[in-house]
């Protein structure tokens, strides 16, 4: 069986690409940060500086729900490209919202980029009916 998917699905790829850029950026920050308030490797966060401990935790988040995306916005994708690579697209920019809002030491400001939740929503969204579909049951 070939899955056979649409010309417009290279805006996923993009959004693929979007997200390693999003992922590296986030990485560098970490390791400015280790740098400026002198974390050496190993030590995954400082007791310390709790700023340095705000990096990491944006970063470690990332990663945290990087799984899932991806496979949301693969799976969504092969059936809603331009929709699914918009969502991919607002999720990168609410984790560098999220990043920026846990830069600034205070925790509480990386709310303001949780509205990437919309857009890995949409893709599940995207996802269960892509999957309703195939199956015949709509």
């Amino acid at each position: 069986m070939a899955i056979q998917v649409a010309p417009e699905f290279g805006y996923v790829v993009f959004s693929l690409v979007a997200t390693f850029v999003t992922y590296m950026y986030l990485g560098v920050n970490v390791g400015k940060a280790r740098k400026k308030y002198g974390v050496k490797y190993p030590t995954m966060y400082s007791d310390k500086d709790q700023i340095f401990n705000c990096y990491q935790r944006a970063h470690q988040n990332m990663l945290e729900w990087l799984p899932l995306f991806l496979v949301f916005l693969l799976v969504a994708g092969v059936q809603y490209p331009v929709p699914s690579a918009i969502a991919g697209l607002v999720w990168n920019a609410g984790r560098i919202v999220y990043a920026h809002g846990y830069y600034s030491g205070d925790p509480s400001k990386r709310v303001r980029g949780e509205f990437d939740f919309l857009a890995l929503f949409a893709l599940m969204g995207m996802s269960i009916y892509g999957a309703v579909r195939q199956l015949n049951w709509m």
